[in-house]
């Protein structure tokens, strides 16, 4: 069972909390931690690219000359791809890039990638994390205690407060335990969670 420092928002050790090894020590599986990350970038996509083929651009329906005795190569319409105006030859259309994974693989990914940030140091337990108004600068003065410049942070409320005095923060990202995801925990590259967070965490995923 991993034991990690617990620290206040001056960015002092006030204890220790052990974490569930269910969550936060299994064996990393690399594929599904890859796969869950093109997940979300695939089901981030638009897919609403749109270019016309020769069958959709305007203009072209005569045979701009003869076929033989012009000295031009041959040509069927204006509107071939070569053709200045001419349509894409494998043109751009809308369609979906979303896939799905099954619930058992995403959970396996997450614990992966949360085990993969305890392992690494990367992963930090606040006693609280409470700020009495919004103001950005009291937040990144909680980040320079904790010499940490991109994070992602998970709190166990929806702390508005919190919530608003990160949100312009650069390369910072503040979650609840019902929006965590991979690709998030991947991205940033120190997880910093309050004591009630981790163990609500430890009740809904491990």
């Amino acid at each position: 069972m991993a034991n990690v420092a617990v620290y206040n928002m001056e960015g002092k050790e006030v204890g220790n909390i052990d974490l569930n090894d269910d969550l936060f020590g299994v064996k990393i599986n690399e594929h599904l931690v890859h796969l869950a990350v093109v997940q979300h970038l695939a089901n981030c996509r638009q897919g609403t690219q749109k270019a016309k083929t020769r069958s959709e651009v305007s203009g072209g329906g005569k045979k701009p000359w003869r076929q033989k005795g012009t000295g031009h190569a041959r040509q069927g319409s204006t509107r071939s791809p070569q053709w200045t105006h001419g349509g894409v030859v494998f043109a751009p259309v809308p369609r979906e890039y979303s896939f799905k994974m099954n619930k058992k693989e995403k959970r396996i990914a997450l614990k992966s990638a949360l085990t993969s940030r305890v392992k690494e140091n990367k992963f930090i337990v606040l006693d609280e994390l409470k700020l009495d108004e919004i103001k950005t600068k009291k937040f990144v003065e909680v980040l320079d205690a904790l010499k940490v410049n991109k994070a992602m942070v998970i709190l166990d409320t929806n702390d508005k407060n919190v919530i608003l005095s990160a949100r312009n923060v650069p390369n910072v990202i503040t979650a609840q335990i019902n929006t965590v995801n991979t690709y998030d925990i991947m991205k940033y590259s120190t997880v910093i969670v309050t004591k009630a967070a981790v163990t609500k965490l430890e009740e809904v995923y491990a």
